[in-house]
This record gives structure tokens, sequence and C-alpha cells, in this order.
């Protein structure tokens, strides 16, 4: 059954029971009133129908089928008192590599927890910027570079901008700074940005529209875009726009970015305004709409996106599940939401997940705001929170890299 996107909503579990507590004695003695006199006159009724049976689960204990679910599952905190865990990748020694926005770049051990900081970058922390997105050479130990984005304050102009360097790793330290695209448009909302290599060694970076959502439709304009280039910052070969940096365009703001297996083109998650938050799969050349449209719909100008949310979510880090460790979520596409504070699973229709069949809402408001996500080399899913990030409610000992096995 294809899973539609909602048009209330969720009412969370407290603000339920304020409403009871709002609606008085009263009320429930009335109803308690109405199914008694129901009762007396013999009326057996009909069981009540589900009045929109195509809307997403709203939550999940147990897995369907043979899927593990919510109750399958056990959460344990491997590092806190962060701030703000942007990114999280793995050393081929099975030690985390995270971001912080704030600037700092650690290792921390999946062991035991310790945190190590490799170097601090001189990053303008500023509403939605700091140091985002980060990924590892596919070659590293060997090539040891760690390739980043960061908002950075622009001496000439004195505005906020972006850029995106490879940083030489030199034991347990970062070394050598080489900045490999300078200049992306940038400002204290919308900066993207993720940043991964795809299966084909390509460097790729998602751009916010940096609050001007006109230079998502600008070719000439590296905001509001998804950037495809080699390790040297260079557009990587048969980009659609001849010399350029750009892969797709009309993005407002994709902080998400995943490939399915066997597949070039990756998907992205998408901040819309408040409506439409997207998962869109990328074509070469595409154009994604905004700001003209959102959403599933459009003219044949633009690509839809494969599933669309209002009210928003406020998608984030996402990650397509190609390991065993998790019974039934084999080639599901997991990602974490902000706004909804939730881990979400998406079941596709078909092998090319052309669309989505069913979504499966996990750990709903459990540990605040949620940002990053990543599967680790034994099948273990971590995520980090980001209740310190301005817009969340700060708990004791955020922020927090959490791991997700099975019980």
């Amino acid at each position: 059954m294809k899973t539609e996107p909602r048009t209330i909503g969720r009412m969370k579990r407290g603000r339920i029971w304020r409403g009871v507590l709002q609606s008085g004695i009263a009320a429930v003695l009335l109803v308690g009133a109405i199914a008694l006199a129901a009762f007396a006159q013999g009326c057996s009724g009909s069981e009540p129908t589900d009045s929109s049976p195509d809307s997403p689960s709203v939550s999940e204990t147990t897995g369907p089928g043979d899927a593990a679910g919510e109750a399958d599952l056990t959460v344990e905190v491997v590092a806190q008192s962060l701030t703000v865990p942007w990114e999280i990748r793995f050393f081929p020694d099975g030690a985390l590599l995270v971001t912080e926005r704030t600037g700092r770049v650690l290792r921390i051990d999946a062991a035991t927890g310790a945190v190590s900081e490799l170097g601090r970058l001189p990053v303008a922390s500023e509403g939605e910027g700091g140091l985002l997105g980060a990924a590892l050479d596919p070659g590293f130990p060997t090539q040891p570079y760690l390739y980043v984005a960061y908002t950075y304050r622009d001496g000439a102009s004195g505005g906020l901008a972006n850029r995106v360097s490879r940083l030489t790793l030199n034991g347990d330290a970062v070394g050598e700074e080489k900045v490999l695209v300078d200049g992306i448009p940038g400002a204290g909302n919308h900066n993207g940005s993720r940043v991964a290599f795809g299966p084909e060694g390509d460097l790729w970076v998602t751009t916010g529209d940096a609050s001007k959502a006109e230079l998502a439709q600008e070719l000439g304009s590296l905001a509001g875009k998804v950037l495809r280039m080699d390790r040297e910052g260079r557009p990587a070969a048969a980009n659609p726009f001849g010399d350029s940096l750009v892969y797709s365009y009309g993005h407002r703001n994709p902080q998400g970015l995943a490939w399915l297996a066997g597949d070039p083109d990756p998907f992205v998650t998408e901040h819309g305004p408040n409506e439409n938050d997207e998962v869109n799969h990328l074509q070469a050349g595409g154009n994604y709409g905004w700001p003209q449209v959102g959403g599933t719909g459009g003219g044949p100008e633009f690509v839809g996106a494969i599933h669309a949310w209002t009210p928003t979510i406020a998608p984030a880090g996402a990650v397509f599940y190609e390991a065993d460790a998790i019974r039934g979520w084999r080639g599901s596409l997991l990602f974490v939401t902000l706004k909804e504070s939730d881990l979400r699973r998406l079941v596709p229709t078909d092998s090319s997940f052309s669309a989505v069949a069913e979504e499966h809402i996990l750990f709903d408001e459990r540990f605040g705001r949620l940002r990053s996500i990543a599967v680790g080399p034994d099948g273990a899913l971590y995520l980090g929170t980001s209740n310190r990030d301005g817009r969340g409610d700060e708990n004791e000992d955020d922020d927090k890299i959490l791991r997700i096995t099975v019980r």
C-alpha cells in the first residue's frame, strides 16, 4: 500500500494527554453516559473504519512481518556532552570520525566512548552555519585526507560563505588544509551541506539556497544545488552542464545524501518551507523546482519528489541500510528528523525505489532533535542528536552519539 503524505500534524503523546485533561471530567461522564445508553438499547453498532487508510503509521513498537521494530532494538550512548555532531563517519579501525558544528573534528572510540580532538577549524558557527558535512577519502589511510564543508566569514564582504576543503590527517591531528571550492553563498540559514563519496569515486556536496530562493534556479550560482567533483575540486567528468560543478539544481536545503546499492545517482532529503519536505532521486541536470514548485507535482520541466511531507518534518542525515544485522531492514532508506525528532524507515515499492510503499516512525521524541546517521562496520546504526543547535530542548549530557542494535 503506497504511503501518502499526511495532511494534518501528528499529535504527540504529551499533546494528547493535555487535550484529555483540558476536556474536563464532564466530557468523560458524557462519553460514559452515551456508551451506557447505547448498550441499554441493545445497539451492537459496527467496528469503526479508518477514515484515511493510506496515511502512514505514526509509531512502531514491533516490526511488520519479519522486520525488526522498535521493541526489538536497544539503544546505548556511545559518547555525550558534544555540541551538534553534524557528521558521523568511520575510520578503518572502527573508530568514529565526528564533526561538530562549532568547528571540532573528533575521533571517538566506539567501544569506550573516549573523545579525542583531532583539530579545530576557524568556522563561522552562526545560525545553521559552521562545520557541516565530512567524508574520508575512499583510499584512507594511504590517501590520508578528510573532505569537509564549512561556513566562514568572508573578510572582503563581511558576509557568510561556504567552502569545500581537503584536510590532511597526520596521525591524530588535522594538518594542512587545501581549499577546493570557495565562495559558495552562505547565510545564517540554508547552508546545506552534506559531503560524501559516491560509488564511482566522485565527491558530492549538497548546498542550500543561502536564504535567497532565486539562486536555486540560477545555474551560475552554486547555491541550492548538488555538486559533483573530483578529489581536486574540479567538475567531474560528464557533469551535465559542461565545465560546471552543478549536477542538479532547484534545491532549497538538502541535508541528506545516500546511495541505493547499484545506483550511481544519489537520493537526497530536503527541507521545504512550511510544506513539502522531500526525498528526491537525483538525475543529471535535473531541476527539482524550488522555489517554483515543491513536492511530487510540477510541470514536465521539473523532477518531482518520490515522497513528500506536509506538515514538514525537517529530514536531515540519510543512509540506505545494506546490512543484515537489523532484521528485515536491508534496502530501506533510513533518515533522521529535526522537527519531528524521530528515525524514519522508508520501504520501497520496487527495486529502483521509485516510490514509497511503507513509512515507519521509530523512537518518536525519545532523544530530541536528530541530525546525523551512519551505519557502522558491524551493521549497527549510529545517530547524532542536535539538541544544542539553538532550536531544541537541551537534555542532560547533550549532545550524544547513540548506537542502535538488535536485542
